[in-house]
């Protein structure tokens, strides 16, 4: 038996990281025998989805990084998707070299994966150039979303904003719900339907389903985590009744580890918040 152990850095109010990760992993563990994950946290205080707060959180990053590193993961997981990407275009792979430098200076050398760097290697793994999504942000923070992904070449030609500020509220929701609220969403052009762009909205037991629905891939943000995680340790990206990205049919190459960036000292003025995305407007 050979134990992974899998570090997550979330949200102080985030539920459903700590869920779906270990329902996928677990899972896997039932089909490919040898295997045992277990998993470790630490958190950084957030419970409202605002851009004031999302940059209050990620000033917490050293901290938080500072005490996983106690548990010598294999590898590191961080959750807030919105976070990162409300801060502007590229700033996963700052975010993620920054929580390397902190393990790295407490002599640990691991993976660093964060969900918003696994969502669009996961995309581009995929083949997916243009793809529709739904989230559970508000339309101005679906609308930074939107652009951070389509800076990184992936087209959104539709995507659905829930309108749920409340993190804890959006742990709260019911992921059954998701097999219609995707039908509410345009996928006539997309390569691919991030089903959930955000790792605290539960939507595990709707992928596959949606996916046999709608005959088409279906990821989520969490998916996308797991598959990235498992790359990075050098294993077989399979979870059963995960969506074709855990099938086994997609794979990628590990990601060479960043250099260290220093943590940024204290939060920075939030930055402005674009006007509505206009294909989140629903």
């Amino acid at each position: 038996m050979h134990d992974h152990r899998v570090g997550m850095i979330v949200p102080s109010s985030n539920l459903t990281m700590e869920t779906e990760l270990p329902r996928m992993l677990h899972a896997r563990e039932q089909v490919v025998p040898g295997e045992r994950f277990t998993f470790h946290s630490s958190r950084m205080r957030m419970k409202h989805v605002t851009p004031e707060e999302l940059v209050r959180m990620n000033a917490q990053t050293e901290r938080a990084s500072l005490e996983l590193a106690d548990a010598r993961p294999d590898v590191v997981a961080s959750a807030c998707l919105v976070a990162i990407m409300a801060q502007g275009t590229g700033y996963h792979r700052s975010a993620e070299a920054q929580i390397s430098g902190v393990l790295q200076g407490e002599g640990l050398d691991v993976p660093v994966v964060s969900s918003a760097g696994a969502l669009l290697r996961a995309l581009d793994a995929m083949g997916a150039r243009k793809v529709a999504m739904v989230t559970p942000y508000m339309k101005p923070l679906t609308r930074l979303v939107a652009d951070y992904v389509e800076d990184a070449g992936v087209e959104v030609c539709d995507a659905l904003s829930l309108e749920v500020s409340d993190n804890l509220a959006v742990a709260a929701l019911d992921p059954e719900d998701l097999r219609e609220h995707w039908r509410r969403v345009d996928v006539g052009d997309a390569d691919a339907l991030v089903l959930s762009a955000c790792v605290q909205m539960p939507s595990l037991a709707a992928v596959q389903p949606v996916e046999d629905a709608a005959g088409l891939p279906v990821l989520s943000a969490a998916t996308a985590t797991v598959f990235t995680i498992l790359t990075e340790l050098g294993l077989e990206p399979v979870v059963p009744g995960a969506g074709r990205l855990l099938s086994g049919e997609v794979r990628m190459a590990p990601a060479p580890r960043p250099a260290p960036e220093p943590v940024d000292a204290g939060p920075a003025p939030a930055p402005p918040l674009p006007e509505p995305y206009p294909a989140a407007a629903q």
